[in-house]
Order: C-alpha cells, then structure tokens, then sequence
C-alpha cells in the first residue's frame, strides 16, 4: 500500500499527519508513505526578480517550513517517509502526485469549513474530493 499525506504548515495537516502514523502503525504490512507539500507559483514577476536559484530557494524554504513539524512526528514515530515538494495548483498536484507514486489513498487535513465557505475560498479538500482519483481520508 502507498498513502499520501497533503501538508500545508497548518495544525490541521499535521493531525493529518499523526493519523498517517497510527494507522501506517495498524496496517499489517509497513505503507510506503508519501509526503506532499505543494508551494503555490511565484509572481511572474517576482520570479524573474530572485531568479531561477532565487525562487527555488524560496519554495525550499517554504516547504521546511512547513513540513518541519511533521517531519519531526514522523522522526519520533521513527516513520520513514518520502518528502514530495511541487509548486503549483495544490490540489492537482496533490492529485498528481498521487497517480505519479501509484497511491492507494490520500490522507489531508481539512480545516471544517461551512459547505458555502468551501464554495467560496476553493477548498484544496474539496477538489481533491471531486477528483475521484485515489480514496481521500480527511482528518479534522
């Protein structure tokens, strides 16, 4: 089995996270697993500003940012995992790098917003929802 955890800095994706953990720790055979962090793109022009080192800098660091809480977990739990950065529309590359790495499911976070709020503000979950590529396990 392949699961992919979506991870966005929040507190939400880090019980996402966890959860990951305790049921990679439940399955009888060890997961392989799948961190994902998806940077949304720069500006075009604040890209051509730092440059092509400059931005890949800024995604980098970005990503350790938001990934060092849950990396952290992952090193307690003594959990090897996989790290994915993308930079792009998260939810499609969510998506993608599920199909990319053959996932069986997705694991992310969702910050429990109203059906209209989601309508609104585009929810990441929600899209990856619609997809219906790989089961998504939501984690609130």
């Amino acid at each position: 089995m392949r699961i992919l955890i979506a991870i966005d800095g929040s507190d939400v994706a880090l019980r996402a996270a966890r959860y990951a953990i305790k049921l990679a720790d439940s399955l009888k055979k060890t997961p392989e697993l799948h961190l994902a962090y998806v940077d949304e793109p720069l500006m075009r022009s604040v890209a051509l500003n730092l440059g092509l080192e400059g931005t890949a800098r800024y995604h980098a660091e970005n990503s350790d940012a938001a990934m060092r809480k849950v990396r952290a977990a992952f090193n307690r739990a003594k959990v090897e995992v996989r790290e994915h950065l993308s930079v792009g529309d998260p939810a499609a590359m969510i998506l993608k790098l599920a199909q990319s790495n053959r996932c069986d499911l997705i694991v992310m976070g969702s910050h429990g917003r109203s059906p209209i709020k989601s309508l609104f503000l585009g929810s990441v979950t929600s899209k990856v929802l619609g997809a219906d590529a790989v089961p998504v396990l939501i984690v609130r």
